[in-house]
């Protein structure tokens, strides 16, 4: 995959074809906003989105006829490299589309890859984005696999998933096989790490939560660590261990994981395994959300949704409502009201936060004796 020449921007389309929901259900008005985000970190440029209410998915196109020619139009006249949609597209769908309207077309997954394509730092998080790109490649090589032939850059095609792909799975699954010893050696190196702090005797505090919730920020304040931060959605991919000390003296590790989004691919779910093997490690669980967020809710049951997909549910978790200096939404949902309110970049509420830690880890510590 060629990397996207510096300062250059593709102008981007959004699109976003939403069946109609049944009475009582709603779709998450945020959605649009959200992949605008993981766009615009991906660097590109938007220039306009649109909404299309369907009543019925078309099966080759998504969108319909009279849509696509709308849309076409709409291309031609703003001058758009790439149409980026909040559907998820099948193989064929997408490859009808770029037939039809001429230019690049992505669905969210492949701007997600691009996103931990160019974050991806430590020797793991390159190849688990690798094994990451051609698992989802493998499954799209249709028609005339224009997908895989992509080199002009930008946009969903960075990243090593890119490079040298042969054209056929058995190669690609030769491929994936030699990532997948690598990583063997790497998490057999994370195992022994998890080993040593064990017989240290340290209890493990992971956070989680929505990626740009401020889960770094607040790393960040609670151990003194200089983990990079930016507004933007999975600006720190790399997970990163440092100690916490409690308000009795007393010393934790506190780790930093990747952060979840709605619907995260399931190709990053299984090569992403091991980065969030670190929750499984943790006494504690913090489950950071950014509370000025108007998703805040939606956001909170996408991540519940993901732990318990991966088994870590059973673990004890603290909720964290972050960014209380924006101003907190507070939803009329009876389970925040144990949930602590701070801000991660003001220092407000963190010692409390501190105090209800080492509660929490010695109320594990003494289930654990008994």
């Amino acid at each position: 995959m060629q990397e996207i020449k510096q300062g250059k921007s593709e102008n981007a389309w959004l699109v976003w074809a939403p069946r109609r929901q049944r009475a009582g259900k709603r779709q998450r008005p945020d959605l649009l906003k959200e992949l605008e985000a993981l766009v615009k970190a991906a660097g590109g440029t938007i220039l306009g989105s649109q909404t299309n209410m369907l009543k019925v998915e078309h099966p080759g196109t998504v969108i319909g006829k009279g849509v696509i020619e709308l849309l076409k139009a709409t291309v031609e006249e703003n001058e758009i490299d790439v149409v980026v949609f909040q559907n998820l597209l099948r193989p064929k769908q997408q490859l009808n589309l770029e037939q039809e309207l001429g230019v690049k077309v992505l669905d969210r997954r492949e701007v997600i890859l691009d996103i931990f394509a160019q974050r991806a730092r430590t020797r793991e998080g390159k190849l688990q984005v690798e094994l990451a790109q051609l698992s989802f490649k493998s499954g799209r090589l249709v028609g005339t696999r224009k997908d895989l032939s992509r080199l002009g850059g930008g946009i969903g095609t960075r990243g090593p998933g890119e490079k040298k792909l042969e054209e056929d799975r058995r190669k690609i699954r030769t491929i994936m096989k030699q990532i997948e010893e690598e990583l063997t050696v790497v998490r057999r190196t994370r195992t022994l790490h998890y080993e040593r702090r064990k017989e240290v005797g340290y209890p493990v505090v992971a956070i989680v939560g929505y990626t740009n919730a401020g889960k770094s920020t607040l790393f960040n304040r609670m151990t003194g660590a200089e983990v990079f931060v930016a507004d933007q959605l999975f600006a720190t991919l790399d997970p990163t261990a440092r100690k916490l000390r409690l308000p009795s003296g007393n010393e934790a590790i506190l780790v930093d994981t990747v952060g979840f989004i709605h619907e995260l691919p399931t190709e990053l779910r299984q090569a992403f395994l091991a980065t969030l093997e670190g929750i499984g490690e943790a006494d504690l669980l913090l489950h950071v959300v950014d509370g000025s967020s108007d998703a805040a809710e939606a956001n909170v049951q996408s991540v519940e949704m993901i732990l318990n997909e991966l088994a870590f549910t059973d673990k004890p978790s603290l909720l964290v409502l972050n960014k209380c200096d924006l101003g907190a939404v507070f939803p009329g949902n009876s389970d925040w009201a144990d949930a602590y309110t701070v801000s991660a970049r003001s220092g407000d509420g963190i010692d409390t936060l501190l105090e209800a830690i080492e509660r929490e880890l010695s109320a594990h510590h003494a289930e654990r004796q008994i």
